[in-house]
């Protein structure tokens, strides 16, 4: 399995994640199973199947936080040295040259995107036309729409 990038913030989620998923969910769905047993007859017993179901979900889960952590490349933005750089971990400030609307996007790992939050993975085509671009550089993105133009505004690594 090759390397995971994955930002100081993002490795710490998925450790939480990991730590709960240990310690809470999967004490929980054990208890669950016993009581589903305790009910009796196996085969006709809908919160047996269910926890048994739950339990595969979470093991699952902890096999591939536990991958994805030991394949980790953690990077700290606020160690970059990228000289102004677009690169993994950036954060940067854009305006759409069609629209005049501006946006501020951090480039994080594909486990940590999230829209909303400001965060947007390194495999996004947007992500990808920004790496390696620099404060007043144009970043043409390949959207479903058509081709959209972006001016980088700032680049910075927080």
């Amino acid at each position: 399995m090759s390397k995971v990038p994955l930002t100081l913030t993002g490795a710490e989620k998925l450790r939480t994640e990991l730590h709960r998923l240990k310690t809470v969910d999967r004490p929980n769905v054990i208890n669950a199973i016993a009581e589903a047993r305790a009910h009796g007859d196996l085969s006709e017993n809908a919160e047996y199947d269910a926890a048994k179901e739950r339990q595969g979900f979470i093991e699952g889960r902890i096999m591939e936080v536990e991958g994805k952590l030991s394949h980790a490349q953690i990077i700290d933005p606020r160690l970059l040295d990228a000289d102004g750089r677009c690169v993994f971990g950036a954060t940067v400030d854009l305006e759409d040259l069609e629209s005049g609307q501006r946006c501020t996007y951090q480039i994080v790992g594909e486990d940590e995107a999230d829209l909303k939050d400001g965060k947007i993975s390194i495999a996004s085509p947007i992500a990808r036309a920004l790496i390696g671009k620099y404060a007043g550089d144009v970043a043409e993105v390949q959207a479903p729409g058509g081709v959209r133009e972006y001016e980088l505004l700032d680049v910075r690594y927080v």
